[in-house]
């Protein structure tokens, strides 16, 4: 193979012994747009009837193309693999074994993760337990040249692999009950190019996620996650998945750094720390024994919270004295609150640079974005999208922002523009930032805030109408009105006047009035209510 030749590679589902269905629909695509190199399936290879096998382990029939197959993930199946370690099944079909890593002579790489999850010391020949994934995964963890493989074939889904996709719900015949957090450290730890998933149920397609972190990391190559139905299912859901690729190890850094617009953060924590020798990583995976739950009572968490909000909650630096903005507070001046959610509040902006400029706010104390509850940040993007909403039907665009420095509580500033200058937010952003010798840098569209800065470090963060996401990392003087002083400019807002918010002087009855005019406007597009 040349280092400019690409391969050509089949994945199918669930087979479920539907071999001649299977092989039917590979040779009608080989007739059509010619051969493919390998035939690569996950999930259940048989079925509760196999009897069909038979005519390929005879002879009777041929199976048209080289398929490469994971082991057994029940009990019933077992009988048809003699070996844990990989064997030839029949002419044309190999079983990868238990678990490893496999080369073919196109230089294609594949990990491949056989059976299902086990929380047991011992397994079953369909199962996997911690000690499969540290064989996998531990050389990777210690070898510092490693750049990836290009495949990682796994029956299981791994967990939470829809976060931070758009939409971020799978459908709602598949959530992921056949999921694993093994599986998740085993794909954050080997970072495939392409992972590919079975046993759900029906097909998923993710956004490419990122394996590098944005600012912190050189660009590296993205993930793609397939999940693939079965062969043969009702819904007639993608059972088959045909793509080409170029071997890893022929591509060239800036190649493979390539980052696809639409690609998000890695949906996976980290479940081990990074870096760390065999013996740590060993040490380390306590999770494995603890993964699905304990008692939650005894960690103060209530009914309806996730154990999320719990952790971070108890990770706020709270005030030294009353907050001005935590709702149960006497000092929150009530007659600014416009509208109030489960978990955050909508309010006036005292001193606002215009007369609907509003702050969204979490009612119970929390620092900054970066460090808030999930059930904080999903309701703080709910409000985004209403006022957005609410804006445009104005003939406005929004600009939201945030100043997590020298602040208690955490504030989305969120000011209307006028239409006719939002588009050029960004450069007018960047030329100020520019001028006054600020690193201001604009980030993937799909990045997560909570991803790429650390939790406690202060930063400055934008949203534009335009879709892109600027961020400051503060490292020493920050100018507390840099966000005002931007759009107050004449190409702007030509507000000049209102850069300082205390020079924003209305009567309290002036701006319950404000409050009063702008709920009753705002009430048609308020999730809240």
């Amino acid at each position: 193979m040349s280092s400019s030749d690409t391969i050509r590679c089949l994945v199918c589902g669930d087979v479920k012994g539907q071999f001649s269905a299977l092989f039917k629909r590979v040779n009608s695509l080989q007739k059509k747009g010619g051969k493919f190199e390998v035939l690569m399936c996950v999930g259940d290879f048989f079925g509760s009837d196999s009897a069909a096998w038979e005519d390929y382990t005879s002879g009777r029939l041929k199976v048209p193309i080289s398929t490469l197959i994971l082991g057994p993930n029940q009990k019933e199946h077992v009988q048809y693999y003699k070996s844990q370690d990989g064997q030839e099944m029949c002419e044309n079909v190999t079983y990868l074994g238990r678990r490893g890593r496999y080369t073919g002579s196109s230089g294609l790489q594949i990990a491949y993760l056989s059976g299902i999850e086990t929380q047991q010391q011992t397994q079953d020949a369909w199962q996997f337990t911690k000690d499969d994934i540290l064989a996998l995964t531990g050389p990777v963890v210690s070898d510092k040249n490693y750049r990836g493989i290009d495949i990682l074939l796994t029956s299981q889904w791994p967990q939470s692999v829809q976060k931070y996709a758009t939409p971020p719900q799978l459908p709602l015949q598949m959530e992921a009950t056949c999921s694993s957090l093994m599986v998740g450290e085993v794909a954050r730890l080997l970072q495939p190019r392409y992972h590919f998933s079975g046993l759900n149920g029906g097909f998923y397609e993710r956004q490419p996620y990122r394996n590098h972190q944005i600012l912190a990391e050189s660009s590296t190559h993205v993930t793609r996650f397939i999940g693939l139905a079965a062969v043969g299912n009702l819904n007639k859901d993608k059972f088959l998945y045909a793509f080409s690729i170029k071997p890893l190890s022929y591509l060239g850094s800036e190649e493979l750094g390539k980052q696809p617009l639409d690609a998000t953060e890695s949906p996976y924590t980290p479940l081990s720390t990074p870096g760390s020798s065999q013996d740590n990583l060993n040490q380390g995976t306590q999770f494995f024994y603890d993964m699905h739950g304990g008692d939650t009572a005894k960690a103060g968490k209530r009914p309806g919270e996730s154990d999320d909000y719990v952790n971070r909650k108890r990770r706020q630096v709270q005030p030294s004295g009353p907050c001005w903005f935590c709702l149960g507070s006497s000092e929150v001046e009530k007659h600014l609150v416009v509208s109030v959610g489960t978990q955050t509040y909508l309010a006036l902006a005292k001193g606002g640079l215009v007369e609907d400029h509003v702050l969204i706010l979490p009612i119970e104390h929390v620092q900054s974005y970066v460090t808030s509850p999930s059930e904080v940040q999903q309701e703080i993007i709910s409000y985004k999208t209403c006022l957005k909403k609410y804006f445009k039907s104005r003939n406005k665009e929004v600009v939201f922002y945030e100043r997590n420095y020298r602040t208690q509580h955490l504030q989305i500033q969120v000011v209307p523009v006028p239409q006719d200058v939002a588009m050029n937010l960004k450069d007018i952003f960047l030329d100020f930032s520019e001028d006054i010798s600020i690193g201001l840098h604009e980030i993937p569209t799909h990045s997560d805030l909570s991803q790429i800065v650390p939790a406690g470090a202060p930063y400055f963060y934008a949203e534009l109408p335009c879709g892109a996401k600027l961020l400051h990392r503060i490292s020493s003087k920050f100018p507390l009105q840099f966000a005002r002083e931007v759009l107050s400019q004449p190409r702007v807002l030509d507000l000049p006047g209102r850069v300082d918010w205390k020079n924003c002087t209305t009567t309290k009855e002036e701006a319950t009035l404000m409050a009063t005019t702008f709920k009753e406007a705002f009430q048609r597009y308020d999730f809240s209510l």
